[in-house]
């Protein structure tokens, strides 16, 4: 701030250095004037210049050192108070900026808030008629056209879920209910609706659930498992997708594991990040790299600790660890 200080006084300084030098320029001309005298004057003058600036330094610093200590928020009660008339129009124009920018915020948020509704309220008039043509789908005789048109519901299907939920993430916390699960339930409830998607593919579920109940959120754990498997699906050619629960350490592990195209090492470190699909599989359309980034968001949320492995066209392994549920109480402060 010392330095900063001079910088800003420096036309202060210079205008007293070259006033000084004049005079004693002057006595050098002028034999009348004693040159001594006047030497011994300007070293006065100096002292005193000296100890007027270091005033000024602790007057005028003081408003400065408070607005660079200041945190940036809206928050009017820590604008510095002015000493100066200067300070005082530093200190109207953050006030009208501040107010400005609160509203703006304000109108920005209510916006949002109004779109976001909107957008839930349209998803949820979409479900209806979706619900309808599911039955009308059920009711077909043609077996084949029935598979491939039910395989289409359920990608829009899936695309709505991922949407609304993806709505909901920010008030998440005040959605939650802790219950106790049961995992063989809820796989089975998610594995239902792939059946035909499955079929298709020639694929099919291994379920082997030594652990089944674990503590945790049933909505969004079926999220979690919705995502998990339709990737499991979306990426295998054949032989079955394997899931299965143990418990070790006091903890609840769920294994999901796929014998798909896998997934590429330089790729696995960044496969929870939101919109990231594959720099091996660039051109893939179908991906939007939203699925894995919401089911991590949400992981974390549940304290599901999720580890990945994967060997490149051998298949992928996704395990889920439960925390115990001491954890989640002293977490969550249950």
């Amino acid at each position: 701030m010392i330095w900063k200080f001079l910088i800003e006084r420096s036309s202060w300084i210079l205008l007293f250095v070259c006033i000084q030098a004049l005079y004693l320029l002057i006595a050098l001309i002028d034999p009348s004037i004693s040159f001594r005298s006047l030497l011994y004057a300007a070293f006065l003058s100096l002292l005193l210049f000296i100890f007027f600036l270091i005033l000024r330094y602790s007057k005028e610093t003081k408003f400065y050192k408070q607005l660079e200590e200041r945190e940036s928020n809206f928050d009017l009660t820590t604008i510095p108070e002015h000493s100066s008339p200067f300070e005082s129009l530093i200190e109207e124009s953050m006030i009208l900026q501040i107010e400005e920018l609160k509203q703006q915020a304000s109108n920005n948020k209510r916006t949002m808030e109004e779109a976001k509704d909107e957008l839930l309220s349209w998803i949820h008039e979409v479900k209806t008629p979706l619900t309808a043509m599911h039955l009308m789908i059920e009711r077909m005789e043609d077996q084949k056209t029935k598979e491939q048109l039910t395989y289409e519901w359920l990608r829009i299907h899936l695309l709505l879920d991922r949407q609304l939920h993806q709505e909901r993430m920010p008030v998440i916390t005040n959605d939650l209910y802790i219950e106790k699960v049961d995992l063989q339930t809820l796989a089975a409830e998610e594995i239902t609706p792939l059946r035909s998607w499955c079929r298709q593919k020639g694929i099919g579920f291994d379920l082997h659930l030594e652990s089944r109940e674990v503590l945790s959120d049933a909505k969004w754990l079926a999220f979690i498992l919705r995502q998990l498997l339709t990737n499991a699906v979306k990426y295998s050619t054949q032989n079955d997708i394997q899931i299965n629960s143990y418990e070790e350490d006091g903890k609840i592990h769920l294994n999901i594991r796929d014998k798909g195209r896998g997934i590429y090492p330089q790729d696995l470190p960044r496969i929870f990040e939101k919109g990231f699909t594959s720099t091996a599989q660039h051109q893939d359309n179908a991906s939007t790299g939203m699925g894995l980034y919401l089911t991590k968001k949400i992981a974390d949320l549940l304290l599901i600790a999720i580890t990945v492995s994967s060997t490149p066209g051998k298949g992928t392994s996704f395990l889920l660890t439960f925390p115990k549920q001491n954890e989640f109480v002293k977490i969550r402060g249950m």
